[in-house]
């Protein structure tokens, strides 16, 4: 017999007592959980157990602990998801399930299973149908911008242009050119990288080199340049070009 009863009464009348290491059973039916889409949701059934491993919660309901887990981790998983992915977006929840919480005296496992209703499908789709037909119409609208810069930008198809579209007001072609003063061209998607910026600058570079002396130059550099780095198939390529530039140079 304990010495101190009310001691013995306490813990005999404590609601977790001998529940450490005990795993306790919880389900939720039909939670709705928000997808990717504004006003659509899964549908979740999630299934699990806790179990108290250390010193017992202060809070009331431990189970309540445990399914407020579960419900926030999955929703936190599928909001990434549109509904028409509901696949994906199970294992995402279920992954996220399977990671032990942080800070909190219970040990809680679970396991998830979505579905999507009728409605929600629907308006998933619409919105997928909406998304294309924008994507589309800023991806037509996106080339014939392009297409007109590169118009307006040089200088002959620019005034080519203007003829054909306004035949009777030629004289204004000087003000439009005068307005356009500066207006880049517009780089191909394909020429978007290294390879396109070395074709830039070597259109510029010799369309700069006018005179036959300043080719020469040049060249005579880049044959240097090239035998040093070791590439002599580009070399001999170089002097060849150099040498048919020479002066007096048979034509061949």
């Amino acid at each position: 017999m304990s010495i101190l009863p009310w001691r013995s009464r306490a813990a005999r009348h404590s609601p977790h007592t001998g529940d450490i290491g005990m795993a306790h059973p919880l389900a939720l039916h039909g939670e709705r959980l928000a997808s990717r889409i504004s006003s659509v949701f899964f549908t979740a059934n999630v299934s699990g157990s806790w179990r108290e491993v250390g010193a017992a919660t202060p809070h009331q309901d431990p189970a309540a602990l445990a399914r407020d887990h579960l419900r926030r981790q999955a929703a936190q998983a599928v909001r990434e998801y549109s509904v028409l992915d509901a696949a994906a977006a199970q294992d995402a929840a279920n992954a996220a399930l399977a990671q032990p919480p942080r800070g909190c005296p219970l040990d809680i496992t679970g396991s998830v299973h979505l579905e999507v209703t009728d409605l929600d499908r629907g308006l998933a789709e619409e919105h997928a149908r909406r998304r294309q037909t924008a994507d589309l119409d800023h991806e037509e609208e996106t080339y014939r911008l392009a297409h007109l810069q590169r118009i307006l930008a040089d200088e002959d198809l620019r005034r080519v242009w203007w003829i054909a579209r306004f035949p009777d007001r030629f004289t204004d072609l000087e003000g439009l050119k005068t307005a356009l003063h500066g207006l880049p061209s517009c780089t191909e998607p394909a020429d978007d990288d290294l390879r396109g910026d070395i074709k830039t600058f070597t259109d510029r570079l010799v369309t700069a080199l006018h005179t036959p002396e300043q080719r020469e130059v040049f060249l005579r550099a880049l044959v240097q340049t090239l035998t040093i780095v070791g590439h002599h198939n580009l070399a001999s390529d170089a002097a060849r070009w150099r040498t048919a530039h020479d002066p007096g140079s048979p034509p061949e």
